[in-house]
């Protein structure tokens, strides 16, 4: 059946699909690894969780549980346990907020700045060796993919 603004299936369209589908569950089930190899290398104790926040309060150079709990769309007792272990890690520092004293403003420390950096680098490196065969314009172009399938 074909509804307003879509194009009717083609064998060859939908073979593609399928592939690139079962492509990307592939890469899915591999950032999973790499989420937790990541956590592993920051500290042996850190769940891959805990490690995707801490990217992110990092990156965002500072933010509060109610933020990484919509971001991540993840229930705040969970947030709230992972925020617990990240700072008994060291990894993460959390001060009032200045604006709203009841909130807490959370911001990755030193050693994990380090880490991360660290983690970063040999991401950017693995990234480039599997890459190395593709020209900017097919970098781009899957960058592209990427881009409306976040969208979508």
């Amino acid at each position: 059946m074909v509804t307003a603004g879509t194009t009717p299936a083609s064998p060859d369209v939908d073979e593609a699909l399928a592939e690139f589908q079962g492509q990307l569950n592939l890469m899915f089930a591999r950032a999973r690894t790499l989420w937790r190899e990541s956590a592993a290398r920051v500290d042996p104790e850190l769940q891959a969780t805990g490690y995707k926040l801490l990217t992110f309060v990092a990156h965002s150079g500072g933010t509060n549980a109610h933020q990484l709990a919509e971001s991540f769309e993840m229930d705040k007792s969970v947030v709230s346990r992972q925020v617990r272990m990240l700072e008994d890690l060291g990894l993460l520092e959390s001060r009032p907020d200045e604006r709203d004293g009841r909130l807490r403003v959370l911001t990755a420390t030193p050693k994990a700045c380090a880490a991360l950096a660290e983690v970063r680098a040999d991401h950017a490196q693995r990234m480039r060796a599997a890459m190395i065969e593709l020209n900017p314009g097919e970098i781009e172009i899957a960058s592209k993919v990427f881009r409306v399938l976040a969208e979508a």
